[in-house]
């Protein structure tokens, strides 16, 4: 009886080591840019609306500390730094009303602040992403009287 030994088959070439070649991991790197760019567009227009409403919600807190400020002294502040420390014709002041803080939108700009105001005693306007009248979307102003 003769025995036959079973032919072995090669699967890879000897000579080729295993493992990505340069064209593979090119491919991969622009599609996880790709990928990002859209992640980050998308956050980024995200964090714009976050900013905007937190700004209109920012408007309607600092109204309400003037508010308190005119109740407390008989007239609005003749500038919003007056909420924050006591001026020398505010006779029953009882602040401070706002942190110094609460005085900045998201963005870091100061709020508008008329008095006395166009549309009422005082006129408080959030500007928006801009920081500036006027714009629309992001950019647009949001006052107290609206």
């Amino acid at each position: 009886m003769q025995y036959t030994y079973p032919r072995t088959r090669r699967l890879r070439n000897p000579h080729r080591s295993a493992g990505f070649t340069l064209l593979e991991m090119l491919a991969v790197i622009v599609l996880i840019g790709i990928v990002g760019a859209i992640v980050v567009r998308q956050v980024g227009s995200s964090v714009d609306k976050g900013k905007y409403g937190a700004g209109k919600a920012q408007l309607t807190t600092l109204s309400q500390a003037v508010d308190a400020y005119a109740l407390d002294n008989g007239s609005p502040p003749a500038q919003l730094q007056d909420l924050v420390n006591k001026p020398a014709n505010a006779s029953n002041w009882q602040g401070p009303y706002v942190k110094p803080s609460q005085l900045k939108d998201p963005w870091g700009h100061d709020f508008g602040y008329k008095y006395p105001g166009e549309h009422g005693s005082y006129d408080l306007i959030f500007y928006g992403r801009d920081g500036r009248p006027g714009g629309d979307g992001y950019d647009a102003d949001v006052g107290n009287w609206q």
